[in-house]
């Protein structure tokens, strides 16, 4: 009887787990590359192995359906460890982790020439880039899916270009319709 209800439980959990969408992730360097071939916006979260609220954003955002969906047509997605030691090539200069000890994989480390340069100062930092990988924005913090819903049509519209002032962007955020659940 105990092993029937485990049994139950395990596929209850493997089932709610393949309704979850998978984003397809790229490296940035493959992002760059896709670009040149078909142009795209890249969405780059930056992140690190002891960030809790970078652990929620994978469980809580981008597992969600829709926000998975709208990435996977729209962005092209990059997951990029803020302290990690891959070597970087952007806008002509190699960006790396000199400073990386390897000791410290799962712990804070030093930060990455790249994280520094896009002044990525918290984890999770989401940079938007646009079809010429040119820095849109960085959106600070943990984001639910309606929140990152906000960022992700914005961006993809270019609705961006047009606000100007704070009170610009407090219309359009009152404005906003979100659409997506979670």
């Amino acid at each position: 009887m105990k092993k029937t209800i485990y049994l139950v439980i395990a596929l209850g959990f493997l089932s709610l787990n393949s309704f979850a969408q998978k984003i397809n992730w790229v490296t940035f360097q493959e992002a760059l590359e896709l670009q040149k071939k078909t142009p795209k916006k890249i969405m780059m979260d930056v992140y690190t192995t002891w960030c809790g609220p970078c652990k929620m954003l994978d469980k809580n955002t981008f597992q969600n359906k829709e926000v998975a969906d709208y990435i996977n047509a729209h962005y092209y997605a990059v997951k990029f460890n803020g302290e990690g030691n891959e070597s970087v090539n952007y806008k002509g200069k190699t960006f790396a982790n000199p400073q990386y000890n390897p000791a410290n994989a799962n712990r804070r480390n030093s930060a990455h020439d790249l994280t520094r340069y896009l002044q990525v100062g918290a984890y999770p930092t989401i940079v938007f880039f646009d079809e010429k990988s040119e820095v849109i924005a960085p959106i600070r913090g943990y984001q639910t899916p309606t929140q990152l819903e906000l960022y992700l049509k914005m961006f993809k519209k270019d609705d961006h270009k047009t606000i100007k002032t704070q009170e610009e962007f407090n219309a359009y955020y009152k404005a906003f319709k979100a659409e997506f659940k979670g």
